[in-house]
């Protein structure tokens, strides 16, 4: 005959409680050394399996999200960069832009951080349950030619369109024609106040339609990341080059 205790495994495993069922006994354990009434002793049970739950679907975003690495606004220097301050990212936390659809640009040249705030603020929109994903414009625009004939290709493009927050990385690092700056165009067109934006460029808004090959086409782009937004422009030296090592020992 089947002992309750295996019975409730069963309901758990029908119910997909899953870290309840994995972690019964240590639960019945604590809740009798602790002398905890039924109530206590199920709102401890259900509050552990939230958390569970909440740890695991963030490790999904985390996993989907694709960063390339993981840097937080706290590892960030503002000392070294002084054209934005901690307080104005801080006020970013809060992703109230997020659910508006509006976008961040970081402009400036190589090394000045745009990408490790780029990643930090989208990091923590992760940790905040939402839906993120990260891809540099080469990628990106590779992804978007191979759409109809590659299943991952696919299936990243279709990540993207239903992300809430979507980084788009270092355009302006390499030209594009005017097939895949139109390719860009209706990806852009398709996210337009339907989901927020962070993009970093190496590029003015001035230099983007010789980058892209159609000043109309590029007009067209600027005029949906532009119109609701918060422009960010980075100066100042190259971080990795100031901080750079080397082999060579004087």
């Amino acid at each position: 005959m089947i002992s309750k205790l295996e019975e409730t495994r069963g309901y758990m495993r029908t119910l997909n409680l899953s870290w309840s069922r994995d972690n019964l006994d240590q639960v019945l354990d604590a809740a009798a050394n602790q002398d905890l009434s039924h109530l206590e002793f199920l709102n401890s049970l259900l509050k552990a399996e939230m958390t569970a739950r909440e740890e695991k679907a963030e490790q999904r975003r985390m996993k989907q999200a694709d960063f390339p690495f993981v840097k937080t606004v706290d590892e960030f220097d503002f000392g070294f960069q002084r054209s934005i301050t901690k307080k104005q990212i801080n006020r970013l936390l809060d992703m109230n832009w997020v659910e508006k659809a509006y976008n961040l640009v970081f402009l400036g040249p190589p090394g000045v951080g745009k990408s490790h705030l780029a990643v930090a603020i989208a990091l923590e929109a992760v940790k905040k349950g939402y839906r993120v994903s990260f891809v540099t414009m080469e990628n990106l625009i590779r992804h978007l030619k191979l759409e109809t004939t590659s299943p991952r290709s696919r299936q990243k493009v279709k990540r993207i369109l239903a992300s809430d927050l979507v980084v788009i990385d270092e355009i302006g690092f390499l030209p594009i024609s005017r097939q895949e700056a139109n390719l860009f165009f209706q990806l852009v067109s398709a996210l337009y106040e339907q989901a927020a934006l962070i993009i970093t460029s190496n590029k003015g808004f001035e230099d983007w339609p010789e980058l892209m090959g159609d000043p109309v086409i590029t007009t067209a782009i600027l005029d949906r990341i532009v119109h609701h937004s918060e422009i960010f422009n980075l100066t100042g030296e190259s971080y990795r080059l100031k901080n750079r090592n080397t082999i060579l020992k004087a």
